[in-house]
């Protein structure tokens, strides 16, 4: 499916800051990226790099007073999402190196607290996708979604002790879950068209059988159509705004349509 995507973010800074955005999705697996538009108001220079993990993203001076980022984004989409029951775990000696790293414990995601949860959760099942979508499935069923119950500094544990959370949450503690049985976990953010309500989402994906699948605790069944912007470790590598002194976020809007919208700065 062709869709049509962008958010819009709109900022009071008191003074000039350096800020780090990553807004800009890539094709990939899923994904072609056919358009692009990425407006600044006012234009100031930007510098764009590719980090550790693959993500464009564009380093810039916020000026002092309203600045607004605006991005749009036309990409064909995977109508469904891979699945593969009864794929086999990779081991750890066969994982590739760029691959090793998301095995490791990381800032919200503290895959070495909650192993004894992780086998309780996964008791009887193949070990790999089957794992994997276990604690999807447990998380989905047990944790309940809801706005305004967790903040940026969340963890994956305090998730799994509060039962509450947010769609980071929920990756992240998928994230950790499946890093404790030595399966490779990245948390991705995007797009997802017709996600209820309209938001920028986050997604894990978990590496089994030489490959990455999509996990997503928060949909009863798996989705397609979804826009991947960026991945990460955890919700600290896959900011969309990394602000390096004061601003205000005063507004944002969000859109994903399988029709073409026209979203003025």
């Amino acid at each position: 499916m062709k869709l049509y995507a962008g958010c819009e973010l709109q900022y009071e800074v008191p003074a000039p800051v350096p800020v780090v955005l990553m807004l800009r999705p890539r094709s990939g697996a899923g994904q072609w990226v056919l358009s692009e538009e990425y407006l600044l108001k006012p234009g100031i220079p930007v510098v764009e790099y590719t980090d550790l993990y693959g993500n464009l993203c564009q380093r810039l001076l916020a000026p002092a007073g309203s600045f607004t980022v605006h991005t749009a984004v036309v990409a064909e989409t995977a109508d469904v999402i891979d699945t593969a029951p009864g794929a086999p775990f990779t081991p750890v000696q066969d994982l590739p190196p760029d691959v090793l790293h998301y095995l490791l414990p990381s800032r919200y995601c503290q895959s070495d607290r909650l192993g004894p949860q992780a086998l309780d959760i996964t008791e009887g099942f193949t070990p790999g996708y089957d794992q994997a979508e276990a604690i999807r499935n447990w998380i989905h069923t047990h944790i309940t979604y809801q706005y305004g119950t967790s903040d940026a500094t969340t963890s994956a544990v305090d998730t799994a002790e509060k039962r509450i959370g947010v769609c980071r949450d929920f990756a992240h503690l998928g994230i950790a879950l499946c890093r404790s049985l030595s399966i490779p976990a990245r948390m991705v953010v995007g797009y997802l068209y017709r996600l209820d309500p309209m938001d920028l989402h986050a997604w894990f994906e978990a590496f089994v059988d030489g490959r990455w699948y999509t996990f997503d605790a928060t949909q009863e069944q798996p989705r397609g159509n979804r826009i991947v912007v960026a991945y990460g470790r955890d919700a600290a590598d896959v900011a969309l705004a990394t602000q390096y002194g004061p601003m205000t976020l005063k507004g944002m809007k969000v859109w994903v349509s399988a029709e073409k919208v026209t979203e003025p700065v």
